[in-house]
């Protein structure tokens, strides 16, 4: 047996067949609820047949186009309702694995989903940054704030309708002697490129 299929095992005896474990290339992602988060992170880093002691990475993502035609007349795949998940990046150093986790954070209007930092501490700053960028709020952190964009920054600049200008621009105004805010100034501008070449390009001289 391999180590995929070892884990793929142990993972089924903890969760019960019907547990949402999916492989593809070679890796394995399970998806659990909003709602047994926690619970199930926790038994991700304890049990000993699992033992994901490290969190290396937490982000979220916005599901909000995904699915939709490239092309017209494509047929578009079923989506999930959900607008946003959270993915962790687990690391067993005492089995040699790894593994993939998901959850769907309810209320698009306003995520919530529950903090991992007394499960990984580490995962901190990766909380605050996957608020930062995509407004997903984590309830529990300690100091949950931007990490990456200004304090007066508006908006999370990753969420797909985010304007690619984006919201507010910043400036320094020699009258008030400090860093002003105001709305973007820039027009947005089609450009269409333009092909220049020589009359006898690529022949021979």
């Amino acid at each position: 047996m391999t180590r995929l299929e070892t884990l793929k095992t142990n993972l089924l005896a903890q969760f019960g067949e019907g547990a949402a474990l999916v492989e593809r290339l070679d890796e394995l992602t399970l998806e659990v609820s909003a709602g047994a988060w926690i619970d199930s992170c926790l038994a991700l880093r304890d049990q000993a047949a699992l033992r994901f002691e490290t969190c290396i990475d937490l982000c979220a993502v916005d599901y909000s186009t995904y699915g939709l035609p490239t092309f017209p007349g494509a047929p578009a795949p079923a989506r999930h309702p959900t607008r946003y998940a959270v993915v962790v990046h687990l690391l067993s150093i005492a089995h040699n694995w790894r593994l993939r986790v998901r959850t769907w954070v309810p209320n698009d209007e306003f995520p919530v989903i529950a903090s991992l930092v007394d499960v990984w501490p580490g995962v901190n700053w990766y909380e605050r940054e996957a608020f930062d960028l995509f407004g997903v709020v984590f309830e529990g952190h300690p100091d949950l704030r931007r990490i990456l964009t200004d304090y007066g920054f508006i908006g999370h600049p990753f969420r797909k309708d985010f304007p690619l200008s984006g919201n507010v621009e910043m400036r320094y105004d020699t009258e008030q002697k400090r860093v002003i805010y105001q709305p973007v100034t820039i027009e947005p501008r089609e450009i269409t490129p333009r092909v220049v070449r020589e009359d006898k390009y690529g022949q021979g001289r």
